[in-house]
């Protein structure tokens, strides 16, 4: 079993003063930073995985969120970010017990990450984040649409599929009248992503809402489709 001390020990032999210092200043978040890059939490998470029980991991990422030091919370959410998880229930719980604690991108998108598996291996659950788009909290009504990214990159989506992906443009369409940069960013990145796959789709969603986006914000939309 890893302990959170074991855990916590193996993070901080790897930590750098100064890269520690310039996170702080990058994200902005008031919380410790041991200055520790992705490739070596990777490693860690990878090693402490092939040790635990699903419960055991579950308890571990729990502990490791609740430090609130950066690189933990970082490690919960690789922890968690694993395409079978049988049973996930406690994993999907644990994941959107984090969600109203976000305040930046970064440990955000780690954990959207592993929140995206669980709505793969679980549709039924995009009802659950739909309340999320009506949220005042800026980076919880976000999650919504950087979690369902996965709709984006379906080759051939099954009509189920198709269903979500309309459900969550839907969702992307009232986005645009929030001038919150971060909110409309999701958006740009949904139908950039969406656009590799279902180019005139997105089209259509600039057409309907692009004028209502910021300029620079929809040129990042569109730069995956092909010229009209």
């Amino acid at each position: 079993m890893i302990t959170i001390g074991d855990a916590i020990s193996t993070l901080q032999a790897e930590a750098n003063t100064q890269k520690a210092a310039e996170m702080a200043a990058y994200h902005k978040a008031p919380r410790p930073y041991f200055g520790v890059a992705n490739p070596v939490i990777d490693a860690a998470v990878k090693t402490w995985r092939a040790e635990v029980s699903l419960d055991e991991r579950l308890t571990l990422a729990s502990d490791l969120w609740d430090t609130n030091i950066h690189e933990a919370r970082v490690a919960a959410a690789k922890l968690l970010v694993q395409a079978r998880i049988k049973p996930d229930d406690a994993a999907w719980a644990l994941i959107t017990s984090w969600v109203p604690q976000f305040d930046g991108w970064a440990i955000a998108d780690h954990v959207c990450s592993a929140g995206s598996r669980r709505l793969i291996a679980n549709p039924t659950r995009i009802d659950e984040v739909e309340t999320w788009t009506t949220s005042d909290h800026m980076w919880t009504k976000r999650a919504a649409l950087v979690m369902t990214l996965p709709w984006t990159k379906m080759n051939n989506p099954k009509p189920a599929d198709l269903e979500a992906r309309e459900r969550i443009l839907g969702w992307a369409a009232d986005y645009t009248n929030d001038p919150a940069w971060f909110i409309q960013k999701s958006v740009s990145w949904w139908l950039r992503e969406l656009g590799r796959h279902d180019a005139a789709r997105v089209w259509t969603f600039l057409d309907a809402h692009g004028d209502k986006m910021k300029p620079s914000l929809r040129k990042d939309a569109s730069r995956n489709l092909p010229p009209r």
